[in-house]
């Protein structure tokens, strides 16, 4: 009689946990593509590593060289239409990776930094997630021509202010790094340099 009650429990307590389960590859494909990311080339940079490393989560790179801050703080900006396109295609992100990219005049303010951030929020899903992170820094004495000495850590700069700004209600994740083994240009990262900021993508969100 006991053991035929243990036995009923048994099956129970695993179908109930059957049921709460989720399945894998359901979870996995409600994760694939939830994330956007606005940015440069130098965002593609970090989206075609991604890919190659086999980061699912955020959308690949979907065509953004040279927009850099101008080109997202208005809301209606070819740019965002760019964005769009993309959401449209697999819905509203519930994360956007918001990247700091400019050319060295005019270079960017945290005003600007701040309207990217509303954008971001508009184009998202609702409550969404935000990350928020400069270009690439690079080895000492190192710097990348098109946003000028000290540009990128001008970008870095900023993207911590927003993180430690508790209005923003961002997440500053850390600090992209290249190598000067990863350069290809005196800027954008060659295909070792591509893997190595997909990885630090992966390791920063995923």
């Amino acid at each position: 009689m006991l053991s035929n009650v243990f036995q009923i429990l048994t099956a129970a307590t695993a179908l109930t946990a059957a049921w709460a389960k989720p399945t894998g590859v359901s979870g996995r494909q409600s994760a694939d593509h939830s994330m956007g990311f606005i940015g440069c080339s130098m965002g593609e940079n970090v989206a075609q590593g991604y890919v190659a490393v086999g980061g699912k989560r955020m959308w690949g790179p979907y065509g953004t060289g040279a927009l850099v801050v101008q080109s997202w703080t208005s809301s209606n900006s070819a740019a965002w239409q760019k964005f769009d396109q993309q959401a449209a295609q697999y819905g509203k992100p519930d994360t956007v990776w918001v990247q700091i990219c400019i050319f060295a005049n005019p270079g960017a303010t945290y005003t600007e930094v701040k309207q990217l951030i509303a954008n971001a929020r508009e184009h998202a899903a609702a409550n969404a997630t935000i990350y928020i992170t400069g270009q690439p820094l690079y080895d000492p004495g190192q710097s990348c021509f098109l946003a000028g000495q000290g540009g990128a850590e001008l970008t870095d700069s900023l993207a911590k202010q927003a993180g430690e700004d508790a209005t923003q209600g961002v997440v500053y994740p850390g600090s992209f790094i290249l190598h000067t083994n990863e350069v290809q240009d005196g800027c954008h990262a060659n295909a070792a340099g591509q893997q190595s900021l997909g990885k630090q993508a992966m390791a920063f969100w995923g």
